[in-house]
Order: C-alpha cells, then sequence, then structure tokens
C-alpha cells in the first residue's frame, strides 16, 4: 500500500479536479472515462457510478484502476494513482453523489440521477502514488 498525502492529497481532496480513471478491460486494452472523484479520511480514492455502465462491471472485473488527477489551472501539477479496489457498496451511495454533486458544481443534490438509477460507491487503495509539479 502507497500513502496518498500532502498536496497528492489535496489535489484529490479538496480541489474541483476531475480524475480520469483508466480501468484494463478483458480484451487487454483500457477503458478511460472522466469522472467526479475524493478521498476518505484513510488516504483512499472514492468514486461513483450508476450501476449498468460499462466502466463499473470492468473495474469489478479487473479490481484495479489507475485515477489520475492534474491540479485545476495547472496540467503540471498532477498526481496519478494505481489502486485496488477494496469496496462496492450501494450503502452511502447516494449521499456519496450527492457530496460530489456540492464539491464539483455546488448543489446539494446531484441533479442528473433517474428516477430508477441505483448509485454505487468505490473505494480504491493506492498500490502506487505518483505525485508530480513542474514548472
Amino acid at each position: 500500500m502507497a500513502e496518498l498525502e500532502g498536496r497528492a492529497l489535496e489535489i484529490v481532496k479538496e480541489g474541483k479536479n476531475y480524475a480520469i480513471v483508466a480501468i484494463p478491460t478483458e480484451d487487454g486494452s483500457v477503458q478511460s472515462v472522466i469522472v467526479w472523484a475524493h478521498a476518505d479520511d484513510d488516504g483512499n480514492v472514492t468514486l461513483n457510478s450508476a450501476e449498468r455502465r460499462a466502466w463499473p462491471a470492468n473495474l469489478r472485473k479487473s479490481g484495479k484502476a489507475t485515477v489520475t488527477m492534474m491540479a485545476d489551472g495547472n496540467p503540471y501539477e498532477w498526481v496519478s494513482i494505481r489502486g485496488k479496489l477494496v469496496e462496492d457498496t450501494h450503502d452511502g451511495a447516494d449521499e456519496q453523489i450527492n457530496a460530489l454533486a456540492k464539491k464539483y458544481i455546488d448543489e446539494d443534490v446531484y441533479p442528473w440521477k433517474g428516477p430508477d438509477e441505483v448509485r454505487v460507491s468505490f473505494t480504491l487503495e493506492p498500490q502506487k502514488v505518483t505525485y508530480i509539479k513542474q514548472g
């Protein structure tokens, strides 16, 4: 396990920095999606999605992903976290997407949830953390 700490943790936890999640697929290719992300108090990366999307299924099959986030306003400062899937739950997923909506778009409730949509929360434990700041 690697530690997500210092400025790398700030980029994930504090800023409105979008995450690029890269997930290996069964055919050996990589699926990349742009999502909202956060970090929990243990330094794990937390993600949220709707069931029936392709990337949650790929994450479950693979059990791992790489999350890359650039600092707002500076593409030369970024963090990349290779993580292992350690939690996959519906418990608290609606509250989590609402908290992410507050963080990213200053809305108390996630505005795009469909009436039959089931949210899911994922937690990735960092295995390798790379933080880069240039310029």
